[in-house]
């Protein structure tokens, strides 16, 4: 992998979330957004945040009523080929399931279609979830050296072996579910309902869902409501009245910030070359066909 960029927050992963349905890969389930907590002072306003059960539902109902955008079968496929570019240098996103490296920046090993690392959280519960599960996986002998390492770039426990029993698990189907599971329920369709009701369209969707995988779905000035908090502080969203162009530049301007205060995230291509050139184009549909670039390597996605 050439990805410079990780989550700056753990993620917590239920068993339940993983594992809740045997159904189709490409149909996952629906699960309730991920909400903020009003009360912290970092959290932008979100609508979800202080809703009750029926509020949510009318909200729900709301999104549901307009149009699929980023979720689009055809736009999904879309929105997993700009992330892999800038995860894993490819458009193969399949690939990314049994692809595994160091970067040599201290988070331990990287994996994954959505960057599980094992020194910030996420691949521990990951895979403590699945080999609960699943215990006849290989990666169920070393959850416990997971353990041991989480919260830093160690190595110790899990060479040798760790990286090809990953590769190996990546060939089993339910492995690949799990991790597709993750990436809707933890990160995309939280962040699609929420930019739809933010009044964006399908390039701000994407920017949010790209904003929550990177920095984590967390409420610190450096997670993605920390972001929203300050992009709202600068311009307002399109339900709000405001221009969607102008706010989505000021959403930028706060995620390209937060990347530039972590010294694991310095190259910033991933906004400057790829989403920030889709909005200066006035791509706000986020229409194939799409050219970017990525730490200098051109992408292109036809139409």
């Amino acid at each position: 992998m050439t990805r410079l960029a990780l989550f700056g927050a753990p993620i917590a992963i239920a068993a339940s979330i993983l594992f809740n349905s045997g159904g189709d890969e490409s149909e996952p389930p629906k699960s309730p957004p991920a909400a903020a907590d009003p009360a912290d002072a970092s959290v932008g306003p979100d609508p979800y945040a202080a809703a009750d059960d029926e509020g949510r539902r009318q909200l729900d109902a709301r999104v549901d009523g307009m149009p699929a955008g980023l979720a689009a079968p055809k736009m999904r496929e879309i929105a997993w080929k700009l992330l892999a570019s800038s995860e894993g240098s490819t458009l193969d996103w399949r690939s990314q399931y049994a692809a595994i490296d160091d970067n040599g920046d201290g988070t331990g090993y990287t994996a994954g279609i959505v960057g599980f690392c094992s020194g910030t959280h996420d691949m521990l519960t990951f895979v403590e979830a699945f080999t609960k599960d699943h215990p006849d996986s290989p990666l169920t002998p070393f959850v416990p050296a997971l353990r041991k390492v989480d919260g830093s770039g160690s190595h110790q426990g899990l060479d040798p072996g760790f990286t090809a029993a990953w590769k190996k698990s990546a060939t089993d189907p339910a492995f690949r579910a799990a991790q597709d599971r993750v990436r809707d329920e933890q990160y995309f369709e939280p962040a699609v309902r929420l930019a739809k009701l933010d009044g964006l369209g399908t390039l701000g969707q994407f920017i949010y869902f790209d904003a929550m995988v990177l920095q984590g779905t967390g409420t610190d000035a450096d997670a993605f409501y920390g972001i929203r908090k300050a992009a709202l502080a600068e311009a307002d969203t399109v339900d709000e009245g405001g221009d969607e162009k102008a706010y989505l530049d000021a959403f930028l301007d706060a995620a390209r910030a937060v990347m530039k205060s972590k010294k694991n995230q310095q190259d910033t291509s991933r906004i400057d070359t790829a989403q920030r050139e889709f909005l200066y184009d006035d791509n706000l549909g986020l229409k194939p066909p799409l050219t970017w670039k990525m730490y200098g390597e051109t992408f292109r996605v036809p139409s």
